[in-house]
C-alpha cells in the first residue's frame, strides 16, 4: 500500500525533475546592424515557453537541442534558429518591405527599389499636423529640395512652391499637380483630410514623361479610397485659435512723443485694434466601403478659417467622391473621381497691418465728437491725418471697406483599365475641370483709403473681377510586360494625350457714388463716373481654345532584381507657340544599380546608385504671344499694333542631370542627390530693331540660367521596442542659380514711396546669381543726419546712387563706376527640416523643426520709418536694435539688409488613442490630439517674419486679388504689405465608427 502511494507521489516528481534536467538553459544576445536589441520576443516554437530580451539584448530560455527558437520584433524579419548547444546569438534583419512599396509615377507605378529618378513619397502618417488649410502645407519642410513658403501665412494666399529653385523666368514656376491621374488638377479643389499620400518627382528624368507641364517638377496626389467588404464612417474635427506671432518693433505712444513725434493726445495700439485671436473650425466626415469588387468613398468637409487680421478668412465646403469597380469577367476596372469646392473669402486689407505699424500712435481712433460708426462726418467718424502722404487710419480701413470673393471649382474624371491579357493592359482617362472666381472690393464714400472721401469730385470706389476657366483632358495608353528570362523583366508603355483649356475674365472699376445705401454688387449703375469720361475702367479677356497634343513612350527593364533602367520620349505640340515651332521633343533616361547584390556589404539591405537625365519644356503663361498684339486708340475708333508677331517662338527647355545614392541598413536609411540643370530660351517680351519690326517690341526666346544643388535625407529609428519607438529624420537641401545670359543688366525691386521710388535693390545680370541684393555700404558713421558710405571702388569719391553703372564696369576699363556692393542674397544657402516621432503605448508625439540659412531680407519698414526724418514726425518710428537716432535722412544701405537665418518649431502634436472595447457596437477607434504650429522662432531678424521672400509683387499690393504678378527674379524684399505670421493651437478629435 505504501509502495503504491510512494510510486504515485514519486512518478510526477521524477517526471517534473526529469524535464528540468532534459530542458537545458539557452542564453544569447539579439542584435541588429546597429547593436543589441531590447524587447525582442523569443519563443520555443510550438510551445508557450517564451521570454523577452533585456536592455542589452540578452535572453535566457529553457530549450532542448533540436528545438526551434522564434525571434520576432516589430520592424524586423522574423527569424527561426534551431538550438544546438547552450548559446544562440542572432542578428535580426530590418524588414525591407518598404523597398517593395508601390510608388506612383507618371502613367503608372513601380516599386521603390526600382526607381532610377529622384522621387520622394510622403504618406499621411508623415504629413505636417495641426490646422492645415492648403494641401501644400502638408509637405512643407518634408521633401529635400521642395521649398514651400506662405510668407506671413495669410489664409487666403497660396504658398509659393519651388522645386530645386527657379525653373523658368517667363512661365509657371510651380510644380505640375496630378490628382488621381488627372494632370493639371487644382490643389485648391482637394481637402487635406482626403489625401492619402503625395509623391514628388524632382528631377528631369522623372518629370519628362509629362513634357512641357513637368518642367517645374511634379507632385502626384493620391486620395484615400474605400475597401470592399468594410464599411467605415470617419469623423475628423478640430477647433483652433491663432494669435499674432510677432510684430514689427515700433514705438508706443509715449515713446513716440518723447522722441519728438507729433503728439495728438491719445495713446492707441493700432495693431491690437486691427488684429484678433482667430478661431477656426474644421469638420470632415467620410463614408467608405463596398461589396464584391466595388468600393467607394464619399467625404464632406467644412472649414471656417479666420485670419488674425480683422475681416480676413474664409468659409469652405468641399465634397469628394471616389468609386471603383471591376466588370467584364474582371477584365475592366473603372475608377471615377469627382470633387466640388465652394469657398467664400474675406480677403481683408493687408494695408491695415501696414498702417497699424506706421500710423501715429498718439492719434485717436474716432474724430472729435463723432458718434461711431454712424454720423455725417465725411470720414465715417474716423480720425484721419489729412495732408500726409500714405497715412490712413487702419481701423477705418478694416471697418468701412469690403474685399470679398468666392471660388467654385468642380472636377471629375474617369479611368478605364482593360486587361487584354495577363501582360497587356489598355488605359483610358477623361476628365474636366471648371473654375469660377468672383472677387469684389467696395470703398465707402466716407473712406479716405481708396474711397476718395477727401476729393470733392469723386467719392467711393467699386471694383469687380470675374473669371471662368475650363480644362479638358483625354489620354489613352497601353502597357506590355515581357519576361524574356528569369532574370530579365521588360515593360513598355506608349500613349496619346490631348488637353484643351479656355478662360474668359471681366474687370470693372467705377466710383463716385451718391451714398453707401447699396452694396457694391448693385451700386455700379449709380456710379456718377458714367457722366465723366475716362473714369470708368473696363477690361476683359477671352482665350482661344489652347491645346496640347502629345505622343509618349517609355521602356522599363529590370535585370537580376538589381539593375534597373528606364527611358522615355515625349513628342508634344502646343497652340501657344509660333507656327514654325509648335512641336518639341523631350527625352529622358535613368539607370540604377543595387550594389548590395554584387558586393558583400554587412547588414545592408540596399545600396543603390542611380543616374538620370531628362529634358522638359515650359510654355508661356499667357495666350497668343506668338501673334501680333493690338490696343485701342484713345478715341476707341481704331487700334494700334503694340508687338510684332514671332512665328518662330518656341519652348523654353530645361535639361537636368541627377546622380543619387540610396542606402538602407537596419534602422538607418539615407538618400543623397546631386544635380545640375540648364534652362534656356526664356519666353520674354524684348525690345527689337524697329527697322525690322515696326513696333519695336516682340516676344522672343532669349536667356539662360543654370542651377547646381544637392539634397540629403536621413532617417534613423533611435528606439524600436514593442511599446516604445522613436524615429528622427533630417532633410537638407542647397542650390545656387546663376543667370548665364540675359538681354539686359538691370536693378529690379523698386522700394516705392515715399522717397524710395528710384531705389531698386535686386541685381538681374548675366553671370550673376539670382537674388543678389545690392546697395551702398554704411561705414557706421553719420554726418548731418546722413549715413556715410564706403568708397567701394577706391576712387576717392562716393557715388552711391542706385544706377546700374555703379554695379558693372560700364566703360570696360577695369574700374566700377560707382560704390554699390553686394549686401546679401534673397535665396537661402540651405534649407532644413528635422522631424521627431515618438510613440509610447497609446501615446504619440510628433515634432517638426524647420529652418533656412544664408538668406537676407530688405526690411522695408526699417528703410522707410526707422530714420528720424523731421518731415515724418506724424508717422510712427521703427525702433529696432539697429535704430540710430542720429540718422535723420532716409537712404537705403547695408544698414537695412538683415540676415534672416531662422529655426522654428513648425509644429508639435501630442495624441492619445483610446482603447475601445471589442464589444463596443458603435465606435471602433477614438483619438484626441493637441497641436501647436509656429510655436517659437529663433532668429536675429527684426521684421515680423524671417521666411524667404522668393518672389516680389512690386512696391504696391494694389488691393489683394488685384495685385501684380510675382517676379521670380526679385527675391529678398520684405514688403510692407505682407501678412503677419500667427501662432496656432489646435484641439482635434478623430472617431472611426
Amino acid at each position: 500500500m505504501k509502495n503504491k502511494l510512494l510510486k504515485k507521489l514519486l512518478l510526477p516528481m521524477v517526471m517534473l525533475f526529469g524535464s528540468f534536467i532534459y530542458a537545458q538553459s539557452v542564453t544569447g544576445t539579439v542584435s541588429d546592424a546597429s547593436g543589441p536589441l531590447p524587447g525582442v520576443n523569443v519563443l520555443v516554437k510550438g510551445t508557450s515557453v517564451g521570454t523577452v530580451t533585456d536592455f542589452d539584448g540578452n535572453f535566457q530560455i529553457n530549450a532542448n537541442d533540436g528545438d526551434t527558437l522564434v525571434f520576432s520584433y516589430i520592424g524586423y524579419l522574423t527569424q527561426e534558429v534551431v538550438v544546438s548547444g547552450t548559446t544562440v546569438n542572432v542578428t535580426l534583419a530590418e524588414d525591407a518591405a518598404q523597398l517593395d512599396e508601390v510608388v506612383v509615377v507618371g502613367y503608372g507605378s513601380t516599386t521603390k527599389k526600382e526607381i532610377t529618378s529622384a522621387v520622394t513619397k510622403v504618406g499621411e502618417e508623415e504629413f505636417n499636423r495641426g490646422t492645415i488649410n492648403n494641401p501644400s502645407e502638408l509637405l512643407q519642410g518634408k521633401v529635400a529640395g521642395l521649398s514651400i513658403y506662405n510668407k506671413g501665412g495669410s489664409p487666403n494666399e497660396d504658398a509659393v512652391i519651388r522645386l530645386r529653385g527657379i525653373s523658368t523666368v517667363g512661365s509657371n514656376s510651380s510644380p505640375l499637380i496630378v490628382i488621381d491621374g488627372i494632370i493639371g488638377a487644382s490643389l485648391n479643389n482637394i481637402d487635406p483630410s482626403d489625401i492619402d499620400s503625395m509623391t514628388v518627382l524632382k528631377d528631369g528624368s522623372a518629370a519628362a514623361i509629362y513634357g512641357s507641364r513637368g518642367s517645374s517638377g511634379v507632385i502626384i496626389v493620391t486620395t484615400k479610397r474605400g475597401r470592399a467588404g468594410t464599411t467605415s464612417v470617419d469623423y475628423n474635427g478640430s477647433v483652433a485659435i491663432a494669435s499674432i506671432a510677432n510684430q514689427v518693433e515700433n514705438m508706443s505712444g509715449d515713446e513716440f512723443a518723447a522722441a519728438g513725434g507729433t503728439d495728438l493726445g491719445s495713446r492707441t495700439d493700432w495693431m491690437d485694434l486691427v488684429t484678433r485671436d482667430a478661431v477656426s473650425n474644421i469638420h470632415n466626415v467620410a463614408i467608405s466601403g463596398g461589396y464584391d469588387q466595388t468600393s467607394f468613398r464619399v467625404s464632406t468637409n467644412f472649414r471656417d478659417a479666420q485670419g488674425i487680421l480683422e475681416n480676413s478668412g474664409f468659409k469652405q465646403f468641399n465634397t469628394r467622391l471616389q468609386a471603383s469597380t471591376v466588370i467584364l469577367d474582371d477584365k475592366l476596372k473603372i475608377d471615377f473621381n469627382a470633387s466640388y469646392t465652394k469657398r467664400d473669402s474675406e480677403f481683408g486689407f493687408n494695408e491695415a497691418l501696414r498702417y497699424a505699424v506706421l500710423y501715429n500712435p498718439t492719434a485717436p481712433v474716432l474724430g472729435v465728437d463723432s458718434p461711431y460708426p454712424y454720423n455725417p462726418d465725411p470720414y465715417g467718424g474716423y480720425f484721419e491725418t489729412l495732408g500726409l502722404f500714405d497715412s490712413f487710419n487702419p481701423v477705418s480701413i478694416v471697418n468701412q471697406n469690403t474685399n470679398n470673393g468666392s471660388r467654385n471649382e468642380f472636377t471629375y474624371g474617369a479611368n478605364f483599365k482593360y486587361s487584354v491579357t495577363q501582360n497587356i493592359t489598355l488605359n483610358g482617362t477623361y476628365s474636366e475641370q471648371f473654375k469660377k472666381l468672383t472677387n469684389g472690393e467696395y470703398y465707402r464714400t466716407t473712406s479716405l483709403f481708396r474711397g476718395g472721401a477727401s476729393s470733392p469730385f469723386r467719392k467711393g470706389l467699386a471694383r469687380l473681377y470675374t473669371r471662368d476657366d475650363r480644362f479638358k483632358l483625354f489620354e489613352l495608353y497601353g502597357d506590355i510586360s515581357i519576361d524574356p528570362s528569369e532574370k530579365l523583366n521588360l515593360k513598355f508603355t506608349g500613349g496619346y494625350s490631348w488637353q484643351e483649356e479656355t478662360f474668359n475674365d471681366y474687370f470693372l472699376s467705377a466710383g463716385d457714388f451718391p451714398n453707401d445705401d447699396l452694396a457694391y454688387l448693385d451700386a455700379l449703375e449709380w456710379s456718377q463716373d458714367q457722366i465723366n469720361a475716362g473714369q470708368i475702367s473696363i477690361n476683359s479677356n477671352r482665350s482661344p481654345e489652347q491645346r496640347i497634343i502629345a505622343f509618349f513612350a517609355r521602356a522599363n527593364a529590370t535585370f537580376d532584381d538589381a539593375i534597373y533602367f528606364n527611358a522615355s520620349l515625349r513628342r508634344e505640340g502646343s497652340t501657344k507657340l509660333g507656327e514654325n515651332n509648335k512641336w518639341g521633343t523631350f527625352p529622358a533616361f535613368g539607370l540604377g544599380v543595387d550594389l548590395n547584390k554584387y558586393v558583400d556589404f554587412n547588414n545592408v539591405d540596399l545600396f543603390k546608385v542611380r543616374l538620370g537625365y531628362g529634358v522638359t519644356g515650359s510654355l508661356p503663361s499667357d495666350y497668343g504671344l506668338a501673334n501680333a498684339r493690338f490696343s485701342p486708340t484713345a478715341d476707341l475708333l481704331s487700334t494700334n499694333q503694340v508687338t510684332d508677331a514671332n512665328p518662330d517662338l518656341k519652348w523654353e527647355q530645361k535639361a537636368e542631370t541627377n546622380f543619387g545614392i540610396e542606402f538602407n541598413a537596419g534602422r538607418l536609411s539615407a538618400t543623397l542627390d546631386l544635380y545640375t540643370r540648364q534652362v534656356k530660351d526664356f519666353i520674354l517680351q524684348r525690345a527689337v530693331d524697329v527697322a525690322v519690326y515696326p513696333t519695336g517690341q516682340r516676344v522672343e526666346n532669349g536667356g539662360d540660367l543654370s542651377t547646381n544643388g544637392f539634397e540629403l535625407a536621413l532617417n534613423y529609428d533611435i528606439i524600436k521596442k514593442e511599446d516604445l519607438t522613436y524615429n528622427s529624420g533630417i532633410v537638407l537641401s542647397s542650390y545656387k542659380t546663376t543667370l548665364d545670359s540675359f538681354d539686359a543688366t538691370t536693378l529690379r525691386g523698386n522700394l516705392g514711396a515715399p522717397g524710395q521710388n528710384d531705389t531698386a535693390v535686386i541685381l538681374v545680370a548675366p553671370g550673376e546669381a539670382i537674388g543678389e541684393i545690392w546697395g551702398p555700404i554704411w561705414d557706421g558713421t553719420v554726418t548731418n543726419g546722413s549715413q556715410n558710405f564706403v568708397d567701394v571702388n577706391g576712387d576717392g569719391t562716393i557715388q552711391a546712387e542706385q544706377l546700374i553703372g555703379n554695379i558693372i564696369d560700364a566703360n570696360e576699363d577695369g574700374v566700377r563706376d560707382g560704390d554699390l556692393a553686394k549686401l546679401g542674397k534673397g535665396i537661402p544657402d540651405f534649407e532644413l527640416g528635422w522631424s521627431h516621432t515618438l510613440t509610447y503605448k497609446n501615446w504619440d508625439v510628433n515634432a517638426f523643426f524647420r529652418g533656412a540659412f544664408g538668406h537676407s531680407l530688405v526690411n522695408n519698414f526699417r528703410v522707410f520709418y526707422e530714420p528720424r526724418v523731421g518731415s515724418q514726425g506724424s508717422y510712427n518710428l521703427i525702433n529696432t536694435k539697429y535704430a540710430d537716432p542720429a540718422i535723420t535722412n532716409a537712404k537705403f544701405s547695408s544698414l537695412y539688409v538683415e540676415k534672416a537665418d531662422f529655426v522654428k518649431l513648425d509644429n508639435i502634436s501630442v495624441g492619445y488613442n483610446f482603447d475601445i472595447s471589442d464589444d463596443n457596437k458603435y465606435i471602433k477607434n477614438l483619438r484626441v490630439s493637441l497641436s501647436a504650429q509656429n510655436l517659437f522662432t529663433i532668429t536675429g531678424y527684426t521684421g515680423a517674419d524671417p521666411e524667404p521672400a522668393l518672389t516680389d509683387r512690386g512696391s504696391v499690393d494694389n488691393g489683394g486679388f488685384l495685385g501684380f504678378n510675382a517676379d521670380p527674379l526679385t527675391p529678398g524684399i520684405d514688403r510692407r504689405y505682407n501678412y503677419f505670421a500667427s501662432r496656432t493651437i489646435t484641439l482635434g478629435v478623430n472617431v472611426n465608427f
